[in-house]
């Protein structure tokens, strides 16, 4: 079994964790990889769905957030429009957004025949982190059937580290990729779960703090490097809840993760492109009018601060996963980074 961040000790927050400890515990949300280990071709695709129901007929209530807009997403203007999330989300490296996209479309044409006819189109969101070090990201591999498989293979358990989108990315000059935790929140009108994944690809050794611990600085100087790369990746930050807000509330939330990335020793640099998507479960937006007025329920202000709280927590705990459940990665040119896991354990490296 994969050993996770808590595996070796390290408790991140206060806040309890769901059962799977993962965006899944959000009850109906599902995650889908497809890997691609091919030699100088070190990436992949990953899918997170919503809900299991038909997205486009009922939209969630969503938001984006641009911590630093050194990205190629697509889809985010209309979400933060109208605050809402018609279409899976689909995360994959930098020159794949385009392939991505269009086989998100064809999985929404096929399943909503009114599309483009007797109503309008469809708004596709991908995400998307640079790869090129581990990656021959010209070579473009990913293909329509690999974004779909994601999406149909899209499962309750995720699958951590080297894999899907995740596959050519670093965290911390070291190997990243997909993590993911979550957080319960408890308030007197119910229970109610908060869960992050990120894809992970930025950071520089020397910052890495895990749980308050200059881990990255005491890596640096057991393995004597004399360089580090400058921070030129991303993370994408996707977060779920069945909590019952608005979208300016959501808003609010999202921008929180923030405060759990930089814990981990991320300083937003300039090439680093941040960007965070949220939706809520908890209520759903029919496509279609009705002639009634809509019904959405919302917590109070005051019950907003425990989600920031979870949010962070989540946050910092799944970049932590993604580093640590990731393995070593042979690609482009014999390119490589190391595996976390295998240096603190080679350098008896304490993490607490």
């Amino acid at each position: 079994m994969t050993r996770r961040i808590r595996d070796y000790g390290v408790k991140i927050g206060r806040m309890q964790t769901g059962e799977e400890n993962s965006i899944t515990d959000v009850k109906g949300v599902t995650v889908g990889h497809t890997t691609i280990d091919d030699g100088p071709h070190q990436t992949g695709v990953t899918a997170i769905l919503p809900h299991q129901g038909s997205l486009f007929k009922d939209k969630l209530i969503a938001s984006s957030h641009v911590i630093n807009g050194f990205g190629k997403s697509m889809g985010l203007i209309q979400i933060n429009e109208l605050g809402t999330l018609e279409t899976p989300i689909i995360l994959t490296n930098t020159l794949s957004i385009g392939v991505a996209a269009d086989a998100l479309i064809d999985h929404m044409l096929e399943h909503n025949p009114e599309i483009g006819r007797t109503t309008g189109t469809v708004n596709p969101v991908v995400c998307e982190c640079n790869d090129m070090l581990l990656n021959d990201i010209r070579g473009k591999v990913v293909r329509k059937e690999h974004v779909l498989n994601a999406i149909h293979s899209a499962e309750k358990h995720v699958e951590e580290g080297s894999v899907g989108a995740g596959r050519g990315m670093l965290c911390y000059s070291l190997k990243g990729g997909i993590g993911t935790s979550s957080r319960m929140i408890f308030l007197d009108h119910g229970t109610y779960t908060l869960g992050v994944l990120v894809l992970s690809n930025f950071g520089i050794l020397s910052d890495l703090m895990v749980g308050g611990n200059p881990v990255g600085e005491k890596l640096k100087l057991a393995i004597l490097q004399e360089r580090e790369e400058r921070d030129k990746g991303s993370i994408i930050i996707v977060v779920a809840t069945d909590l019952p807000v608005s979208e300016r509330q959501l808003h609010r939330i999202i921008k929180r993760s923030v405060t759990g990335l930089s814990r981990t020793g991320s300083i937003i640099t300039t090439g680093s492109g941040e960007v965070v998507i949220g939706f809520s479960t908890h209520t759903t937006t029919p496509h279609h009018p009705s002639g009634k007025l809509l019904s959405i329920p919302v917590i109070h202000e005051e019950d907003m601060d425990v989600a920031f709280r979870a949010v962070g927590e989540a946050t910092e705990e799944a970049v932590l996963n993604s580093l640590v459940t990731a393995t070593h990665v042979v690609g482009r040119d014999g390119n490589e980074r190391p595996a976390f896991k295998d240096l603190i354990e080679k350098y008896d490296i304490p993490l607490v």
